[in-house]
């Protein structure tokens, strides 16, 4: 198998982009990572772009050929990639293994969703279709609804404290406070989190994700290539793309997402290392919890004890083990389909030594992308070249 590089990151600011439509932030991102790359788009050889709900939320499908045309890339192969939030870090992965098969030498990733053009009801109707239709969603589960349930387990399993799970919403809209493309730029308190309005018992309004727009992307390059283009390149050493159930009922641990676990060892058995060896992270805090699980089930904590690492510091900037330095899909925005890329383009700056939130030292770095209710996870490990 070839080795694969990235060698070009690009994304716009996300939040609330008016008057900018989809393809255009796709543009953006995607011409950021080109100019990053220092590579001709007549070198490219084939366009991934991941996306949720573009065709439902501002009516527009065929994405990847409107925008690679627009983008100059020339007659190659372009496809649009959907699986929930997990768009993007799926469209990476597709990416890397067309490098590592051989058939490509150099290959655009992108990720890309525009939501705030919608209502809100129209944007949760939309989410949902990620989850299982027939079984839960059209029995009035929704996204909050299942991590509220998700969260109670958590509590009533480990005794994980409200408290603590309340820790990662303020470590993360902290850390957000400075990333100037993060949807949020302002911390929150302890008492601001937990007075504030009630979404879904026990969550509340800063234990969600904000409606955000935005792009991502990547350039993605055969290892025996990339010093070519450029002596910023970080490897990737590891990709994991797993499945797991779908729903609720179907969870043999209503606090471990299957997905997870299994890309999570995929990715760390190529990369030949472990959990203990990541310097930083990136994983998917759509809620609060969701980052506790996230981290139990990549391995950097026992099973239960994300509560108490988060409140202890372990997963500060400053900790062991930094946990969402650019803020996190909580504070920096959760356009689903560019989610995945977007925490690519954080681990990249990291390990180029470039992130706002520079993590010192940091030499191995892992993207945690999840899509559903766990449905579909992807897990990428990079290295500093």
């Amino acid at each position: 198998m070839r080795g694969v590089s990235v060698i070009g990151i690009g994304c716009t600011p996300f939040g609330k982009q008016n008057g900018v439509g989809i393809v255009d932030l796709a543009l953006q991102a995607c011409r950021e990572a080109l100019n990053d790359a220092q590579v001709p788009s007549s070198r490219i050889d084939a366009f991934y772009l991941g996306n949720f709900v573009s065709e439902t939320l501002v009516h527009q499908g065929s994405l990847a050929p409107i925008v690679a045309h627009r983008l100059g890339l020339g007659p190659i192969p372009c496809t649009k990639v959907e699986g929930a939030c997990a768009s993007s870090g799926i469209a990476f992965r597709h990416g890397v293994l067309l490098i590592a098969s051989g058939l490509c030498d150099i290959v655009l990733a992108g990720g890309v969703e525009k939501m705030t053009s919608a209502e809100t009801g129209a944007v949760t109707e939309a989410l949902a279709s990620a989850g299982d239709a027939e079984s839960e969603m059209r029995l009035g589960l929704t996204f909050p609804g299942t991590f509220g349930i998700i969260m109670r387990r958590h509590m009533h399993q480990y005794g994980t404290t409200r408290e603590q799970v309340a820790m990662v919403s303020i470590k993360n809209r902290s850390n957000g406070s400075t990333n100037p493309k993060a949807h949020f730029q302002k911390p929150v308190t302890l008492e601001e989190i937990l007075e504030s309005r009630l979404i879904c018992d026990p969550l509340r309004l800063y234990d969600c994700t904000p409606i955000s727009d935005g792009a991502a992307a990547a350039v993605l390059c055969a290892a025996d290539l990339a010093d070519e283009f450029t002596d910023r390149r970080v490897d990737v050493i590891g990709s994991g793309h797993a499945t797991g159930p779908a729903t609720l009922f179907e969870m043999a641990d209503l606090t471990t997402f299957e997905a997870s676990v299994a890309a999570a060892h995929q990715a760390y058995r190529e990369a030949g290392i472990a959990p203990s060896d990541v310097d930083v992270a990136e994983v998917h805090d759509c809620f609060t919890i969701a980052e506790i699980t996230a981290i139990e089930d990549l391995g950097f904590v026992a099973k239960g004890q994300g509560g108490p690492a988060v409140a202890d510091g372990l997963t500060a900037l400053n900790g062991k083990l930094p946990i969402n330095p650019s803020g996190g899909l909580l504070s920096k925005g959760h356009p689903v389909g560019a989610t995945g890329l977007a925490q690519i383009y954080e681990i990249v700056g990291q390990l180029r030594g470039e992130a706002i939130n520079q993590v010192k030292g940091a030499q191995i770095g892992l993207a945690h992308n999840l899509g559903g209710t766990g449905a579909v996870s992807t897990v990428h490990i990079l290295k500093r070249r």
